[in-house]
């Protein structure tokens, strides 16, 4: 309720400025006018805006209708037909067309509008120069604007389009992030139960055991029942919650993870396969517990991982040194060089980034921490894990950090955070592969994203899939933005080619008519036209009034006309001048108003 008052108080006070706007242009225009009437030049324009201006939010089209009857007005003036009133048909026009997506209806409305003008022009039975002003002047302020308020509509759409999709896009990244940290719990889940199960069983075991020591009591053996069967339903426990954690069958999540599998197994099998592996271990190994041991494995694994999928054929260092509370995990990759066969620069695998996600989760949830990011020698992935796994204080879950796959450039921006806050790189860091950059760090939310909304939209969309909804959307939009653009250009190099030339006949005509007063004075009657010659301009006015024409004449004469001033807008009084043969006969004057 409150926003829906702040909007009608914002549109009320726009609407007031843009009045008070032409409100000054038509006050100047009658102040110029001099001798027009204060009810029909300036009261009753006032009144119409008044009520035009306030309709261009609800109805347009009828708002650039009664502006335009003030325009119709001025072909009606006997002085001039061009009034202060155009300026208020362009603004109106302008907002027909950012107003009102479609065209059809709009286009109808400036067609009846120039229809009612040429109209007006041929009932009023006006003089060339209205029909000049009716033919040009006020379809350029009916077309034209329109023209550039539909453009400024297009880019506003596009715009909002362009931030509807970066915010899908954002959404997506939380999606990607959070998919990633839900995985990695369940595979922590897995392995609790791997390791806790185990144990439980052992305790429900030495339970059963002490059950038939001949020692115990019937009491005791009653007791030593009852425990036994609380582990065995613990047990069942464990098992049904990492069932649900488990994601749904036929998703291999825990693919290349094996229960018995030890760190030392799995660099054995990358040096078997070929994979230049080198390692050490620095350190007396101390007792670690289940989860951490998991954790170390997952370290290595996903670094050899990325590493032989992005920097193959280079060269992998691995270090596991053990200090007294905690257990550092270095692996180092050499970065292929810019003529190598592997690309840095390529793509994220189908992953988007998710494994290293899951990592740093892993670590997290144990109390360690994980640092990514090229450095002396490669690029590095470094976890510091400790002895025994502790629980981190945390508030809520966190995004991950921004990481990136080994071989590829740093500096690209990982995912925002779940509260919707940009996630800046930590520095040392480097960020995560596959995820875009937040658009909200550019003004314009097109040059944030990739130049293909398809691509933008869903980076692993093959060709031929199913684009999605916003993807089309946005490339509709710019589409029509393009459209309109084009139309906003050729409508006036079109308009000009068909209106320019006849404007310039028509005004070389009226310049070349025009006999100044001072050589008025100077024409003799009775002399030739000779001598008379020049004096004259070079061509007779060809459009005098039809009152001009029918005014008499001496029987026989010839009479021509000239026009007294150079003004192209406005009506001047005519010199006729009437000859018998080549004498100048009479001259007499014809004033410009109607009678």
């Amino acid at each position: 309720m409150l926003n829906s008052r702040t909007t009608s108080a914002r549109s009320a006070r726009g609407d007031a400025a843009l009045w008070a706007v032409l409100a000054a242009a038509t006050g100047y225009g009658f102040r110029d006018a001099g001798s027009a009437s204060l009810t029909l030049d300036l009261v009753l324009p006032l009144a119409v805006l008044a009520v035009a201006v306030p309709w261009s939010r609800r109805r347009p089209g009828a708002a650039v209708v009664l502006v335009n009857g003030l325009c119709v007005m001025g072909l009606a003036d006997a002085a001039t037909p061009g009034n202060a009133h155009v300026l208020s048909l362009a603004a109106l026009s302008c907002l027909l067309g950012a107003r009102v997506t479609e065209a059809r209806r709009p286009l109808l409305v400036l067609a009846g509008c120039a229809a009612v003008d040429l109209a007006t022009c041929a009932v009023l039975r006006a003089q060339p120069v209205w029909w000049f002003y009716a033919l040009t002047v006020l379809p350029a302020a009916l077309l034209l604007p329109w023209l550039a308020g539909r453009h400024w509509r297009g880019r506003r759409q596009l715009v909002r389009e362009g931030w509807r999709l970066a915010r899908g896009l954002e959404e997506r990244q939380h999606l990607v992030a959070e998919r990633a940290r839900l995985t990695e719990r369940a595979e922590i889940a897995a392995d609790m139960h791997d390791s806790l199960g185990h144990a439980l069983s052992l305790v429900a075991l030495r339970a059963g055991a002490l059950e038939l020591s001949p020692d115990l009591t019937g009491r005791d053996r009653a007791d030593l029942a009852d425990l036994r069967g609380t582990i065995a339903d613990a047990v069942e426990q464990v098992r049904e919650t990492v069932a649900v954690l488990r994601d749904p069958p036929g998703r291999d999540t825990g693919a290349g993870l094996p229960v018995n599998d030890t760190v030392e197994d799995l660099l054995s099998r990358a040096v078997a396969s070929g994979v230049p592996v080198r390692w050490e271990r620095r350190g007396a190994s101390p007792p670690l517990s289940c989860l951490v041991e998991r954790g170390m494995y997952r370290v290595v694994q996903e670094a050899l991982t990325n590493a032989t999928k992005h920097a193959p054929d280079c060269s992998i260092s691995v270090r596991i040194t053990h200090e007294p509370d905690r257990t550092r995990v270095s692996v180092v990759n050499a970065v292929p060089s810019a003529g190598g066969t592997a690309h840095a620069g390529a793509g994220p695998a189908s992953g988007v980034g998710r494994g290293l996600i899951g990592l740093q989760e892993r670590v997290t949830v144990l109390g360690g921490s994980l640092r990514t990011g090229s450095g002396e020698g490669g690029f590095h992935v470094t976890a510091v894990l400790p002895h025994q796994a502790t629980a981190a204080a945390r508030t809520g879950t966190p995004a991950p950090g921004p990481v990136t796959a080994p071989g590829r450039p740093a500096g690209i921006q990982g995912p925002a955070s779940p509260t919707g806050t940009a996630r800046h790189p930590d520095p040392g860091m480097a960020s995560d592969p596959g995820m875009a950059s937040d658009p909200r760090m550019d003004p314009d939310p097109i040059r944030a994203m990739d130049p293909d909304p398809i691509r933008a939209m869903n980076p692993d969309t093959a060709p031929g899939e199913v684009l999605p909804e916003s993807a089309e959307r946005l490339a509709s939009v710019r589409s029509d933005a393009r459209r309109r653009s084009a139309l906003a250009f050729v409508a006036p190099v079109v308009a000009a080619v068909f209106f320019v030339p006849s404007a310039v006949y028509l005004a070389w005509q009226l310049t070349t008519s025009v006999l100044p007063p001072s050589r008025f004075d100077e024409l003799t009657t009775g002399r030739p036209r000779t001598e008379l010659a020049p004096l004259l301009p070079a061509r007779a006015y060809p459009y005098p009034s039809d009152h001009a024409r029918s005014a008499p004449r001496p029987p026989g004469a010839r009479c021509e006309f000239y026009r007294s001033g150079r003004d192209l807008l406005d009506e001047v009084d005519l010199y006729r001048l009437c000859w018998s043969g080549d004498t100048l006969l009479t001259k007499d004057t014809v004033p410009a108003g109607r009678p």
